[in-house]
């Protein structure tokens, strides 16, 4: 073999007879898994081995078809075996259009035959051979082909590492990160190792085993130390019964559990709803909310709703709600432990059971409680219609089949049908707010990622970018970056223990360390009364969470009911009641603390900060670094004990006489890029800010950050993930609370707001509104210090946090920034990137932040999997951020005292005062665009002087004399009446404004929305006036 140079595909075989494969006809032999088999039976068969549990694989080899596996296999487990069917269902369906065509089946039935991607020399034989033969034979492989996940050479470079000589393993990395087909990387192994391949070489013996993955992209590993689904396993933790958990465990844990255990869990758990925060996490893990919904062919009332959570829009769900209803016209909905029988939807609100079924199948999902049940009344009013009650089981009424199914009736927890009983009102406007993510373009093993850093000049590239990952387990499709520290449950299985591992470049996660377990059965004790761990409260004016048994609490000023007159006029607002005295000094956490009376109120001494602002200080003056390095500053803000861990302001950088191209942009004071730092010194330039440089930072002009810090220029603050609040060196100490002083604002010039009529906020410390969504976080930082000790003893800091949220934000118009307020508290921004946002992208970043907000107070893995992301312990988001309502039994009632209650509240926190004054602005009463108000409906008024709430209610109440009780419905004489009274809408809200010539502008929005036409709306909810 030595003396006769073999071709690479040559080799190859020579390499897989020698190990005892042989090849036929182009892929495997029939026994291999994931041939396409020719059987008299099912063609199914040949994809057993692939089965994880050994149930499931005996159950495949008596199949006939992918139903008789349906009850002992899982789906969301056995991948590998589901996508081999699959394929070969496929195969069988495309190839039989070749009729009695011999060549043209066999080179068709090549490209299903193995779970390698087809090659191009394989789909070019299919178009040579079958093109005349058949078109639907050539379209249906070119389906398949096109959506099939093309395997990444750098999967297998871990065997690179087998290889005994250095040389070689230089090479094969080299020619794994280059080369793209079998051939030219088989052909540049021999050339660039000097060996030709046996089976007997650790290097080829790996690639062998890689050669033979039962799927496609997933090498063939002894099974992670996570257990079958690490993500899930942290969901067990969450049950709130001992047996839910220790099922729960049993099933994700290194015991696969059998049918009994999977039929106990669905009996017991799957549909209990005290299990509501381990279900909700569990399907965070499985189908992860997400933004937007578009593209669907039956449930079309979910499109164009890209600021609106979904767990599942995809064209199976859409298909499966289709194949729901079929099902339920034949009289009855089976459902968990009871059917119910229907009478026939298709004459009775069938519009409304669309909805249903779409709903069960889209999932879509609320943006605080993450639920996807529908409504209680929902389901009480289409049972009490269409339910054939006289067949209801005994003793059930559609009460109580609605308690067991549909439990929640708040608007926090359920989804109310009428939002998609009609199409959204959005149509191109959904342009304005993209998805890159969604659906997942990557493949199987690849993690998408949203592109923010943009194209090389002139360069075409994706919005999105698909990154090599691991998975949380041998079962598991939870996937995390290459390169990430992760938090898993130790395999020791016991309830709040925990270890951390790294993703390595082999897709496995590796060099994991145990952590010290925290008791989550222990609990605090507030004003006498037991708070379990996890739960949130509130003490005074701040939002307070026990973690394992320590309390946890915002640290805002509080003023009280019975604080005196004395107290109230010396409130400042700030920690300590400290003044609003803007002296600012820098403290060894890399903050600056606008006085030293509050650094010293959030713990430091004083020889731990010096007067002046952080940014006044050079930490390379004088030089810390050895002469062969230089010195360049890297501020950054340490959340971790700095005494510990550190937290130095600079970095060391060799001295190169030649840098590596690695793309890391940063600009240089003169306005010119670079590719990295290296080269930015080697050029000798001065470092301006970090990124590529941007034109609207050619001239720079110092700016105010949120964290209070003096920036050289807009890009110099965003490069530290910082948002600007003015324009000009920092002055003052900014807002805290709705009680804080404002004086020292006064002096700022805001600049002004980049949208009419959105909902701004202004920041903890900062002077200024804008429009954002806004996040205060809490976090242990015990916890912090446990993973800087276990892992790289590096200090973390506030801009890991932030770049780690980042990677959460799927919507590319909105972009994170932060920072650690002086309480202590990391503030986290989602702002609009556009100079001028529309209304559409700003609630989209609003939605973002509920969403984020949400994880973190659930503990959802989606977040805490991710170190250091696992120590964030409860997030608030800013009130601003929600409509300023109020409960309205009695609309009318309410509307007229809408005036002096909600005009009382500050004008700059509520969005109907923003659009009430746009429309004072331009003077011209026009509806806002849905997509700015949501699920609302709205009611405008003008008049020439100075109107009164009263005035308007009675104005659009006097409607009722027009409207007939006998024929209800919708007309134009009337719909402010009907919107008024309608008696579904729970909540109401008001704004006014006065334009320059004296007139008046006033809006009231409805939640939910009013005037739905559908059949039997009207009757229901604009009842006659009682006598």
């Amino acid at each position: 073999m030595a003396s006769v140079r073999a071709s690479p595909r040559g080799a190859l075989l020579l390499l897989l007879a020698a190990a005892g494969v042989a090849e036929v006809s182009g892929g495997l032999a029939p026994g291999s898994a994931g041939v396409f088999k020719k059987s008299d039976g099912w063609v199914g068969l040949g994809c057993c081995e692939l089965a994880i549990g050994l149930e499931c694989r005996q159950a495949c080899k008596q199949a006939s078809s992918k139903n008789d596996i349906s009850k002992v296999c899982r789906k969301e487990y056995e991948n590998a075996l589901f996508s081999c069917i699959s394929r070969n269902e496929m195969g069988s369906v495309c190839c039989s259009y070749a009729g009695h065509h011999t060549n043209c089946r066999e080179f068709c039935q090549a490209i299903f035959r193995t779970d390698s991607s087809p090659g191009p020399s394989q789909i070019k034989a299919v178009e040579n051979y079958c093109a005349s033969v058949s078109p639907q034979l050539i379209h249906c492989v070119n389906n398949y082909t096109q959506s099939y996940p093309m395997r990444n050479p750098t999967d297998s470079l871990y065997c690179c590492d087998r290889a005994e000589d250095h040389a070689c393993q230089n090479a094969c990395k080299r020619i794994l990160m280059s080369k793209k087909t079998e051939t030219e990387i088989v052909d540049g192994l021999i050339e660039g190792c000097k060996t030709q391949p046996l089976p007997q070489d650790p290097l080829w013996q790996c690639f062998l085993e890689s050669s033979q993955s039962v799927h496609p992209g997933v090498t063939v590993h002894p099974p992670p130390s996570t257990g079958l689904d690490g993500a899930k396993l942290h969901c067990c933790s969450k049950a709130n019964t001992s047996t839910c958990r220790e099922l729960c465990m049993k099933l994700y844990s290194m015991s696969w559990g059998n049918t009994q255990s999977w039929q106990e869990f669905d009996r017991i758990c799957e549909y209990n709803p005290v299990e509501v925060s381990m279900l909700t996490c569990l399907a965070d893990v499985r189908e992860p909310c997400q933004l937007g919904c578009r593209n669907l062919t039956y449930c079309t009332n979910f499109n164009n709703r890209p600021t609106e959570l979904f767990r599942s829009c995809n064209a199976q769900s859409d298909q499966g709600a289709m194949n729901d209803m079929k099902l339920w016209e034949k009289g009855s909905i089976k459902m968990p432990f009871i059917s119910i029988p229907v009478l026939d939807i298709k004459k009775c609100l069938p519009e409304m059971w669309k909805a249903i079924a779409c709903s069960l199948q889209i999932k879509p999902c609320h943006s605080k409680s993450r639920g996807s049940i529908i409504c209680k009344s929902d389901c009480v009013e289409i049972l009490k219609k269409c339910g054939d009650q006289n067949k209801f089981p005994e003793d059930h009424t559609a009460e109580s089949i609605c308690e067991f199914l549909s439990p929640a009736d708040d608007l926090e927890n359920c989804i109310p049908l009428d939002t998609y009983l009609r199409p959204s009102a959005l149509g191109n406007i959904i342009e304005e707010v993209t998805h890159p993510c969604n659906p997942n373009p990557c493949p199987a093993n690849e993690l998408c990622e949203v592109n923010r850093k943009g194209c090389p000049s002139g360069d075409p590239c994706l919005p999105y970018s698909c990154v090599q990952g691991c998975k949380l387990g041998e079962a598991s499709d939870f996937i995390v970056r290459q390169g990430t520290l992760i938090q898993v449950p130790s395999s020791a299985g016991e309830v709040g223990c925990y270890k951390i591992c790294s993703c390595g470049q082999s897709g496995l996660l590796e060099n994991c360390m145990e952590m010290h377990c925290i008791d989550l059965q222990k609990s605090c004790i507030v004003g006498g009364k037991r708070k379990s761990h996890g739960t949130s409260f509130n003490i005074d004016c701040n939002i307070c969470s026990c973690f394992a048994g320590n309390l946890v609490c915002f640290g805002r000023p509080c003023l009280s009911e019975h604080s005196s007159d004395d107290d109230r006029s010396t409130f400042t607002g700030l920690p300590c009641n400290c003044d609003d005295q803007f002296v600012p000094v820098c403290a060894q956490n890399g903050r600056t603390y606008p006085s030293a009376c509050i650094a010293r109120c959030v713990g430091l001494q004083d020889h731990q900060f010096e007067f002046g602002p952080c940014v006044s200080k050079d930490p390379c003056n004088p030089n810390p670094c050895p002469k062969s390095q230089r010195c360049v500053p890297k501020p950054q803000v340490c959340l971790t004990t700095f005494d510990t861990f550190g937290c130095s302001q600079y970095e060391c950088v060799h001295r190169q006489l030649t840098c590596e191209q690695i793309r890391d942009p940063v600009c240089d004071t003169e306005h010119v890029e670079h590719s990295n730092l290296c080269t930015l010194y080697q050029r000798g330039k001065s470092l301006s800010y970090r990124g590529p440089c941007q034109p609207f930072c050619r001239a720079t002009e110092p700016v105010c950050g949120h964290n209070g810090e003096t920036y050289s220029s807009v890009c110099a603050a965003y490069s530290d993930r910082v948002a600007v609040d003015y324009y000009g060196p920092c002055q003052a100490v900014g807002v805290l609370s709705e009680h804080s002083a404002v004086a020292e604002c006064a002096a700022v010039k805001c600049p002004s707001l980049s949208a009419i009529g959105c909902n701004p906020i202004i920041p903890p410390g900062a002077c200024c509104p804008l429009c954002a969504g806004m996040l205060r976080v809490l976090f242990d930082k015990v916890k912090l210090d446990t993973i800087a000790k276990v892992t790289n003893k590096k200090p973390v800091t506030v801009l890991e946090i932030l770049q780690k949220i980042r990677m959460h934000v799927s919507v590319p118009q909105c972009d994170v920034f932060g920072y650690l307020s002086i309480e202590s508290e990391i503030v986290i921004l989602i702002i609009p990137v556009d100079h001028s946002p529309k209304a559409l992208q700003i609630e989209a970043c609003n939605k973002e932040a509920e969403k984020i907000e949400s994880l973190i107070n659930s503990d959802s893995p989606t977040l805490a999997s991710h170190v250091p992301l696992s120590a964030l312990i409860i997030s608030q988001e800013h009130p601003a951020a929600e409509q300023r309502t109020m409960e309205q039994p009695t609309r009318k009632a309410k509307l007229m005292q809408a005036e002096s209650v909600l005009f009382a509240e500050h004008p700059r926190h509520f969005t109907l005062m923003g659009y009430s004054e746009a429309l004072a602005s331009t003077r011209i009463l026009k509806h806002s665009p849905e997509s700015s108000r949501g699920q609302c409906g709205e009611n405008l008024a003008w008049a020439s002087y100075d109107q009164t709430g009263k005035e308007v209610a009675d104005r659009w109440y006097s409607e009722i004399k027009n409207y007939n009780f006998q024929q209800p419905g919708f007309t134009s004489g009337t719909g402010h009446f009907t919107a008024m009274v309608w008696k579904n809408t729970k909540k109401i809200g008001v704004g006014k404004a006065s334009a320059s010539d004296g007139s008046s502008f006033v809006v009231a929005r409805y939640f939910p929305a009013g005037n739905v036409v559908n059949q039997g709306y009207f009757e229901e909810n604009v009842p006659p006036p009682k006598k």
